[in-house]
């Protein structure tokens, strides 16, 4: 992607233990963006966090969870954001996971590989 003012962020929340058939769903989502093209995905795993149950998910020692949250980032062109996310909504039905997915305005300032 070359440098664009008017690119799009996809922003996917989703819980680190949502699982596609035996793989985990983030690492499918980001496999399914590079396989459709996209500019590049990167996973964060939180240490904390809730969502729309309304439970309390945090990486505490006493309060081990297996399925803190996880936000998967990918910025480009608002064309190649909206495609792909009829495919995040249909792995999120799939599975019955939930989750959340938001657009912003992104302004792309510098996009190149390294060395």
């Amino acid at each position: 992607m070359e440098n664009n003012p008017s690119a799009k962020l996809l922003r996917i929340f989703l819980g680190e233990s949502d699982k596609y058939h035996q793989q985990s769903l983030y690492e499918t989502i980001v496999f399914e963006a590079k396989k459709q093209s996209l500019s590049g995905a990167t996973v964060t795993r939180g240490i904390m966090g809730f969502g729309a149950n309304s439970r309390i998910h945090s990486a505490k020692l006493f309060d081990i969870s297996s399925d803190l949250p996880v936000v998967i980032e990918i910025v480009d062109t608002e064309e190649k954001i909206s495609k792909f996310i009829k495919t995040v909504e249909d792995f999120f039905e799939e599975t019955k996971s939930g989750g959340l997915i938001t657009i912003e305005k992104a302004e792309v300032i510098r996009y190149k590989s390294g060395k």
